[in-house]
């Protein structure tokens, strides 16, 4: 039994989750699998991913991780990151498509006509760093990141939760949209942490520390 698994579903390079999360927890036994079985007995999942949601989904299903990926995210320590944030809602607008259904609610795309403040178009998607604002304090993956540190996105979907209880913090591009949700062992993100330097290596760390109720 691995002590964390990084789920490998063909879509992105993994490589840099694993070796940030070599370099927070050197200790630990860490895989790179798409073998569901060693999805299930991992103590820890992480779940990435980055590319289109239809090609995503169809590769899980492919690889037969399906019912692996569900198990984790309701049975263990879990961290979603990009499109292993996405995947975990309802439905999403790319491709029309129907994700895993862990959480309610849709994944939605910026506007094309987006604008900041003094008028600038901004481009989608959206790439590079950007503040994120906790809404809830005390959740133990937060533990030591100040509030508006800069994480780096890229993406041009985002997730909205039915239910508010689940969004941890938010993100502006130029309004708010959710960035990270968390219930119960489940933990998940838009941005890339593995990709976010000090804070998001504290982030990870805290993850591999972290032991829900």
């Amino acid at each position: 039994m691995v002590d964390i698994a990084v789920v490998d579903y063909g879509m992105g390079n993994l490589r840099s989750v694993q070796q940030a999360l070599r370099t927070v927890a050197p200790g630990a036994s860490i895989a790179v699998t798409d073998d569901p079985h060693e999805v299930a007995q991992a103590a820890r999942v992480v779940f990435p991913g980055q590319g289109a949601m239809p090609d995503c989904m169809r590769e899980l299903d492919a690889r037969g991780l399906r019912a692996a990926v569900l198990q984790a995210a309701r049975s263990k320590p879990f961290l979603g990151i990009c499109i292993g944030l996405q995947m975990l809602f309802e439905h999403s607008a790319e491709g029309n498509i129907p994700g895993l259904g862990v959480l309610p609610g849709k994944v939605v795309r910026f506007a094309s006509n987006l604008h900041d403040e003094q008028g600038n178009k901004l481009k989608v998607p959206h790439m590079g760093w950007n503040q994120v604002h906790r809404n809830i304090d005390g959740h133990p993956l937060w533990q030591g990141i100040p509030q508006d540190a800069r994480f780096y996105f890229v993406h041009s979907y985002y997730v909205q939760p039915q239910d508010n209880v689940l969004v941890q913090a938010t993100s502006c591009y130029p309004q708010p949209f959710t960035c990270a949700v968390a219930r119960d062992n489940l933990f998940a993100v838009q941005f890339h942490p593995e990709k976010s330097q000090s804070a998001g290596l504290t982030l990870l760390r805290n993850f591999v520390k972290w032991n829900p109720v």
